[in-house]
């Protein structure tokens, strides 16, 4: 199979879908790697090293996307990108359509199969393409909070940890999954005091089993949230429901009952966000304010970190590329079952429910 590699064109976005050592993995089973010059540099990986590989470098996007049969790319294509994706071509990569219709409007419309990284779950219901995203998403929420609660960031002025003599700030997480915990972690190692919220018992059971004595665990209902956000200092948002619009679990009536400076960072910004008054932003302009509350919403947060990311998602994804390279889409899709959870567009028709229903369009069973 000829696989493409074209270089992130997202603002900001330094992240590269496969590493110089995922390409030689491909390679070596004889398949073609083509990788656009410098895709990889904002990661540290530099054109020499996927020519060792045993890949070839190509000028232009244009030439990536017209000579492969499976791009694989980090973020969703950009609408400069939407005329490049061709008729039946396999595009592995983070998709989140539930969040953006004209997206889901022009791959439906360039006849491609879309595989998103996002929805691809395991029996389990484990999202193993996610995940390392999440990891880091999830640790750069408490490490980005922590910044924005200083003083000439415009948050409240309080270190996260507080002092001996001082109290540490409150941390409250919306969502006990993988970005909640690891958020819960970081804020906790840093001597928060921390409450994680869920509607899960069996996963409010786990994280009160495994977190340190300064993180709380609580049932997740307007009511609980109503009364906690208005003693706590920094909100990560990490609610997620796979292939689908988060919930809006804060409401913009809600920031009137916050403190002045406190920071909201609502890492389900690329579904749409959990928290009303959030909308995207880029490393560039992270942040805005309303009501005197700091909103951070980088939608795609783990770019500012991809060196580390760039390798935990090549570490995640290949083994799923290489299924693909070698059986094609349709048979790998066929032979596992959690590849085949990934696909949600297929040659102008939506095939996973939760993008349907999202934008009221008609969907198609995979089976059909």
């Amino acid at each position: 199979m000829i696989i493409g590699v074209p270089k992130e064109i997202k603002t900001n976005e330094n992240r590269v879908a496969l590493t110089p050592a995922g390409a030689l993995e491909l390679v070596k089973r004889g398949h073609t790697v083509y990788v656009q010059k410098t895709a990889g540099s904002g990661s540290g990986f530099e054109d020499k090293e996927y020519i060792e590989a045993g890949a070839k470098t190509l000028n232009s996007i244009e030439e990536v996307y017209a000579i492969a049969d499976m791009i694989i790319k980090v973020k969703e294509p950009i609408e400069e990108e939407y005329p490049l994706v061709k008729d039946d071509q396999l595009v592995f990569t983070y998709f989140h359509f539930a969040s953006y219709k004209k997206l889901t409007e022009a791959m439906l419309d360039s006849n491609a199969v879309c595989l998103a990284y996002e929805t691809v779950k395991t029996e389990d219901n484990a999202l193993p393409l996610l995940i390392p995203m999440s990891e880091v998403a999830g640790r750069m929420a408490t490490q980005e909070g922590a910044k924005y609660l200083e003083k000439p960031m415009k948050g409240r002025g309080i270190l996260l940890g507080g002092v001996p003599g001082v109290p540490p700030a409150k941390v409250l997480i919306l969502g006990g999954g993988i970005v909640g915990t690891q958020a819960a972690k970081m804020a906790a190692g840093l001597g928060a005091n921390v409450t994680i919220l869920d509607i899960s018992l069996d996963r409010l059971r786990y994280l009160a089993d495994i977190m340190p004595p300064n993180v709380t665990t609580m049932y997740s209902n307007e009511y609980n949230i109503k009364r906690l956000i208005r003693n706590h200092d920094l909100i990560i948002g990490a609610v997620l429901i796979p292939g689908a619009k988060a919930p809006n679990l804060i409401t913009r009536a809600m920031l009137k009952d916050m403190r002045a400076g406190t920071v909201l960072v609502d890492v389900a910004v690329d579904q749409g966000g959990c928290i009303e008054t959030c909308k995207p932003t880029t490393h560039e302009d992270p942040i805005f304010i309303i009501d005197d509350i700091v909103h951070y919403c980088v939608a795609n947060m783990p770019g500012a970190v991809p060196y580390t990311s760039t390798i935990a998602l090549t570490n995640a994804t290949l083994p799923y590329a290489i299924q693909l390279a070698e059986k094609g889409w349709r048979q790998a899709c066929k032979d596992n079952k959690s590849l085949a959870e990934g696909l949600n567009v297929v040659n102008g028709k939506i095939v996973y429910k939760a993008v349907a229903e999202a934008f009221d369009m008609e969907y198609t069973p995979l089976a059909l």
